[in-house]
């Protein structure tokens, strides 16, 4: 069984550069992308403080679809575009919001959340969904974060076949 290491870190990027390495050795010997982003979702939601959400959203072509997260209920189909979830889709940038309610267009699929980073999942340049973080506290991601979040994705990306 695997077990999520406290961190020993000193500073976010070293947290982030631990967290790295234990999603690789999670997810070192599985192809399949909802179980990795299952057991990514629940490595975020047990290990970056101050979340009320954390979760995968997959692109079908259309609009971006839930997949596996950690947190309360959520919104199952979001727009190109539309959203915080949309616009790093759409844009294929991270977007790192420090308050969801001066963000044009946002979803409120939990109206605790305060502040909202996505990351968007490429695979051969093309949008195969986005990672999508939320927290109750306003400003709570940073550039650290963003750093991190982007290399945890990047983990979860290079399994894809």
């Amino acid at each position: 069984m695997f077990q999520i290491q406290p961190s020993t870190s000193a500073t976010k990027a070293e947290f982030y550069a631990e967290l790295a390495l234990q999603a690789e050795a999670l997810i070192a010997n599985e192809r399949d992308r909802v179980a990795n982003a299952a057991n990514l979702a629940a490595l975020i939601w047990h290990s970056v403080p101050d979340l009320n959400w954390a979760g995968f959203y997959f692109y079908d072509g259309r609009e971006l679809v839930l997949g596996p997260f950690q947190g309360k209920p959520a919104c199952v189909r979001i727009a190109l575009n539309r959203g915080v979830c949309g616009t790093a889709a759409a844009t294929r940038t991270t977007q790192v919001v420090d308050d969801v309610d001066t963000f044009d267009g946002h979803i409120a699929c939990d109206t605790a959340s305060k502040s909202e980073l996505v990351v968007p999942l490429l695979h051969d340049q093309q949008l195969v969904g986005v990672l999508d973080l939320d927290s109750p506290r306003p400003a709570r991601f940073d550039a650290d974060d963003r750093r991190g979040l982007e290399q945890l994705a990047a983990v979860w990306t290079a399994t894809l076949a």
